[in-house]
């Protein structure tokens, strides 16, 4: 209930009244049935303007430190990504890893829409980085439809280490529903999952264009702070 006091009474009107979103591409999410929505991700608010414009409700797995942040603010934060419908994951990898996959299968599972960031991070400096395949391993598993989201201009409204928003028009493309039938029962296979990953990589590509970089996002990071140091 209080996601969608959020979504169209409290926080929806007010974000689009002052931020004028333009979307291209409604049409190409389907209107029940489990899909993912796989996009690009500049900026924190990502998670909050798709959402925003999609009629359906949205899940998008969040790393689990929104949730676990002490204090006032940490308690608006949680208070917050649990209204947009967040959930919390552990990128630390192994059993965490598993854990994630599992609670974003649950959400399709239960016929709804789960939201992935296929580079596993937001972009360091705007481009389009490696996708990481535990996405492709979930769309395999899950059998669903996948539809690539290219978010537009959200990185110059409120970049990385900005805690306000600019003001200013952030734009979405939604490109039609990718089809993996092909590969069912593959995903085990790791060169399978590269295979999925990539072409999902190039869909974003090609519907946001964006410079794309075939290294990590994580990685770019890593190095920019082990030189700032």
């Amino acid at each position: 209930m209080f996601y969608w006091l959020m979504k169209y009474v409290i926080a929806g009107p007010l974000l689009r009244g002052i931020f004028r979103p333009w979307v291209v591409g409604l049409e190409n999410i389907p209107a029940d049935g489990p899909v993912i929505l796989a996009s690009n991700h500049l900026s924190f608010i990502d998670s909050i303007f798709l959402p925003l414009e999609v009629d359906r409700h949205v899940s998008f797995l969040a790393k689990s430190d929104y949730f676990t942040r002490r204090g006032l603010k940490g308690w608006a934060t949680k208070a917050f990504m649990n209204a947009t419908g967040q959930l919390p994951i552990d990128r630390s990898g192994g059993k965490a890893s598993e854990a994630s996959l599992n609670t974003g299968l649950a959400v399709l599972a239960r016929g709804e829409i789960l939201g992935i960031y296929p580079e596993g991070t937001r972009s360091p400096d705007g481009k389009l980085y490696r996708g990481r395949t535990g996405v492709a391993r979930m769309i395999l598993e899950a059998g669903v439809p996948v539809v690539p989201v290219a978010m537009v201009d959200t990185a110059r409204i409120m970049p990385i280490g900005r805690r306000l928003p600019k003001i200013g028009r952030i734009g979405i493309i939604v490109g039609e529903p990718l089809d993996f039938s092909r590969f069912d029962g593959m995903e085990g296979d790791r060169f399978i999952l590269r295979s999925v990953t990539d072409e999902i990589m190039y869909e974003l590509q090609r519907l946001g264009d964006q410079e794309y970089v075939d290294v990590y996002a994580s990685t770019v990071k890593e190095k920019r702070a082990t030189l700032s140091q």
